[in-house]
């Protein structure tokens, strides 16, 4: 089946090999080693020249996980964070900290629209309780790339700390952290890496790591940060990984780092320009323009009188997964991503199979 969902997705024969490594206890120098490059492999791949100003914290669990625990570790007593809302995922940021009760200002703004940065500016002036300020990278969404760059160059000239949910973004867009002052970044281990589902990380700028996080209150234990710097430091890890998905991952980034950060960019941007030019000639409209769109993810509206359960069924079984819209677009669009080991027949056949079952639906009325 190939999948052309954002996450999880198809991996390659190396890295699925890599779940047949030895067992090990989570306890012993070996698992100790795995960790240790790992955590090297990811500044390497994501803040080259800069590995030294960054560390990589690893937690067993979703994207979800590694976003939620960084939010509840920026934060000292008494301070607010503010998140940028344009999607889904920018609510879900929301919502994480209307659970924990932490307080802050929402900047709401439509989905596919980018934050004005003068807006930014004159909130965090006004609210100085604020502290953090938190956003996604790629609003999977409606396959929309926030500014995340340009917001980070506001957020630290204001002395603030910025966070980003890179979990659909890192691996597969571009994205200088270090540069910018960007504070935090979550991502995961089955989306643009190419692993599998269950390996989260976080990589922080190792100044405010030791310097703040480390300080401020710990509101849960499996989420917090300090828990797992602090013993990842030791070469050990406070709870039990899921060891043979840490050994997957390591292999998918010794994939990465073969093929190169900026290539797997310019490879998955290539095949979103394939897709998006067929589904033009087909008459299939994106959601949104060019310049907005993503390297791994396009929104599509269904055709007229086409249901997506009827689109995602008959796809299916031509061995094609696509992914449904969300929220008051449910009905409205269809979404096609990029990633995973993936080839340029995958995405000829996916197209092939799709202008097929449109042209039969055209032809039975």
């Amino acid at each position: 089946m190939i999948l052309l969902n954002p996450g999880p997705v198809n991996v390659s024969e190396r890295v699925r090999r890599a779940l047949l490594e030895p067992d090990i206890c989570h306890r012993e120098s070996e698992c100790s080693e795995l960790l240790a490059d790992i955590r090297q492999k990811l500044l390497q791949a994501f803040v080259p020249g800069n590995e030294s100003e960054y560390t990589a914290i690893l937690l067993t669990g979703s994207g979800t996980a590694a976003v939620e625990a960084a939010l509840l570790s920026s934060l000292p007593q008494g301070k607010r964070i503010m998140v940028i809302i344009n999607g889904v995922y920018g609510q879900r940021l929301w919502n994480m900290a209307l659970t924990q009760r932490l307080g802050g200002v929402e900047m709401r703004l439509d989905w596919g629209q980018a934050p004005d940065l003068d807006k930014i500016k004159l909130s965090l002036r006004q609210h100085r309780e604020i502290h953090t300020v938190a956003m996604v990278h790629h609003e999977t969404t409606l396959g929309f790339m926030n500014p995340v760059e340009k917001v980070a160059e506001v957020v630290d000239g204001l002395n603030r700390v910025f966070l980003v949910d890179s979990v659909s973004g890192l691996g597969g867009e571009a994205l200088d952290i270090a540069a910018p002052h960007i504070y935090m970044v979550a991502s995961a281990s089955q989306k643009c890496i190419q692993g599998f589902p269950g390996l989260a990380f976080v990589i922080v700028r190792k100044g405010f790591m030791d310097k703040s996080v480390k300080t401020y209150p710990k509101r849960g234990w499996y989420l917090n940060l300090a828990n797992y710097y602090e013993e990842q430091e030791r070469g050990s890890i406070p709870f039990t990984p899921a060891v043979q998905v840490y050994y997957a991952f390591r292999e998918a980034l010794n994939e990465l780092l073969e093929e190169g950060v900026a290539k797997r960019c310019a490879r998955f941007r290539g095949y979103a320009t394939t897709i998006r030019k067929r589904m033009s000639s087909l008459g299939i409209k994106a959601v949104l323009p060019p310049e907005q769109q993503s390297n791994t993810l396009t929104a599509f509206y269904l055709p007229e009188q086409m249901s997506y359960e009827w689109l995602h069924d008959q796809l299916k079984q031509e061995g094609y997964v696509i992914y449904a819209g969300q929220g008051h677009m449910e009905s409205k669009i269809f979404r096609v991503a990029n990633i995973g080991a993936l080839s340029d027949k995958d995405i000829s056949g996916f197209l092939d199979a799709f202008e097929q079952i449109i042209k039969k639906r055209g032809e039975s009325g």
